[in-house]
C-alpha cells in the first residue's frame, strides 16, 4: 500500500511519464488494479498500403504452411514446465502423414527466418514440436525447432495476421535495441522467439536474488517504460515482456523486451502504454521508488529518447514509409483515437496530437518527441 506521508524522492520514480500523477498511481495501485484494458481488441486485416510496404523489405514471403494449416491436428496435451507446473499451452499431435509434411513446412519456415531459405544450412534442423495457446484470443501456434547434431533447440512462432501486430513488431525492429525479425504472407505472420525471462517470473524468483543490482534494473525499467509509451504500445503487463540477464565484467546488465505486439496503437486511455501503471508491475516500480530520484529518471528516461532518436535517424526512410502506411489504416475504434489524442495532448502539453485523425498521426506525433 502506497504510505501516505511518501516523500518527493520516491515519488519521483512514479511520474516516469505524467507530471503530478502520485494521486493517478496510487488510484491504481493501492485500492486495486483498475482495468486497463476491459474489452477484447477488434483485428485489422492488412492493408494494401502494409503489404506494399511489407514486399519492399523483404517480409512478405510466401510460406510453405499457413496458420489454418497448423490447426489440422487431432489432439493436445498439456505442457508442463521444470517446476511440474501447467504452462497453458498445449502439444498439437497430428497423424503420420499430416505430422511429416507439417513438420518439413515447419523447417522450410525456420530456414526463412533464419538462413535466407537455405536448408542446406539446416539439414541437422526437424520439428521437435508444435504447441497450441487455447486460452489465449490470437490462439497462437509456438513451434520447437530441434538441432539433432546437439540437442540444442530453438523456437518461432505462428500467429493470425493483424496490422496492429505487425506494425508494433515493425517499430520494435526499428526502434528497440534488439532487431526482431518476422514474416507475413497473407493471413499468416511467423515471429522469432524473444529470449528472456518472463517478467511474471523474473519477479517471482529474482528480485530476493543478493546478487541483484537494483539499481541498474530500474534503470531498465524506466527505460523500457519511455520506449512502450513513445511508440504507443501497450499491455506490456508482466506477462507480456521478458527481462534478459548479461554479465557484464563484475556488474549485470538487464534488458528488457517485448514479445506481445496485439496492443500497438489501439487502446483509447493514455495509461494502456505505460508499464508502471499495471498492478502486476508493481514489484518493479516499488524497486525504482526505492532506488531513483527525481534527477535519475530524468536522466534515463533522457537517454532512452536519445538513443530511440539514434535508431530512428538510421532508418528514417525506412520509418517514415512505415507510419506513412500507418497513418492511411484504421487500426482502433474512432473512439479510441479521439480519446487519445486528448489524452496526449495534455500529457505531453502538444496540442497537435489534437490534429491527429489516426493512430498511426499520434505515432508519428508521439515520436517528434525525439525531436529527429
Amino acid at each position: 500500500m502506497w504510505q501516505a506521508d511518501i516523500n518527493s524522492q520516491t515519488a519521483g520514480f512514479c511520474m516516469i511519464c505524467v507530471p503530478s500523477a502520485f494521486h493517478r498511481i496510487r488510484r491504481v495501485t493501492g485500492t486495486g488494479f483498475m482495468a486497463l484494458i476491459s474489452r477484447k481488441k477488434f483485428v485489422y486485416e492488412p492493408s494494401l498500403g502494409l503489404r506494399d510496404y511489407l514486399e519492399s523489405h523483404g517480409r512478405l514471403v510466401g510460406l510453405p504452411i499457413l496458420y489454418d494449416g497448423l490447426g489440422a491436428y487431432s489432439e493436445t496435451t498439456a505442457v508442463y514446465d521444470k517446476h511440474g507446473e501447467d504452462t497453458l499451452w498445449e502439444t498439437a499431435l497430428y497423424r503420420g502423414r499430416e505430422r511429416e509434411a507439417i513438420s518439413r513446412a515447419l523447417v522450410k519456415i525456420y530456414a526463412d527466418l533464419k538462413v535466407m531459405g537455405d536448408m542446406s544450412l539446416i539439414e541437422h534442423i526437424v520439428t521437435d514440436r508444435v504447441d497450441v495457446c487455447t486460452w489465449g484470443n490470437t490462439k497462437p501456434y509456438r513451434v520447437r525447432i530441434l538441432n539433432t547434431l546437439n540437442e540444442n533447440f530453438d523456437y518461432f512462432y505462428v500467429k493470425k495476421a493483424d496490422a496492429s501486430r505487425i506494425y508494433g513488431l515493425e517499430l520494435e525492429h526499428i526502434l528497440a535495441p534488439s532487431r526482431i525479425e518476422f514474416l507475413c504472407d497473407r493471413q499468416t505472420v511467423v515471429e522469432q522467439h524473444v529470449s528472456g525471462i518472463p517478467a511474471q517470473d523474473f519477479m517471482k524468483h529474482y528480485l530476493k536474488d543478493t546478487r541483484l543490482d537494483e539499481v541498474r534494473l530500474a534503470k531498465e525499467f524506466v527505460k523500457f517504460n519511455e520506449r512502450c509509451m513513445l511508440r504507443l504500445l501497450g499491455d506490456m503487463h508482466a506477462g507480456n515482456f521478458v527481462v534478459d540477464i548479461t554479465p557484464d565484467f563484475d556488474e549485470t546488465v538487464y534488458s528488457m523486451r517485448a514479445i506481445d505486439f496485439d496492443q500497438q496503437s489501439y487502446e483509447g486511455r493514455s495509461h494502456v502504454y505505460l508499464p508502471q501503471y499495471y498492478k502486476v508491475n508493481n514489484p518493479l516500480v516499488f524497486l525504482g521508488m526505492r532506488c531513483m530520484t527525481v534527477e535519475t529518471v530524468k536522466q534515463y528516461r533522457n537517454e532512452e529518447r536519445t538513443l530511440m532518436g539514434n535508431r530512428a535517424r538510421v532508418e528514417e526512410a525506412r520509418l517514415s514509409a512505415l507510419l506513412d502506411a500507418m497513418c492511411e489504416d484504421e487500426l482502433a475504434p474512432r473512439g479510441n483515437v479521439v480519446q487519445l489524442r486528448a489524452e496526449l495532448a495534455e500529457h505531453h502539453g502538444q496540442a497537435r496530437f489534437l490534429k491527429g485523425e489516426s493512430m498511426g498521426d499520434l505515432v508519428r506525433c508521439s515520436l517528434e518527441e525525439l525531436a529527429l
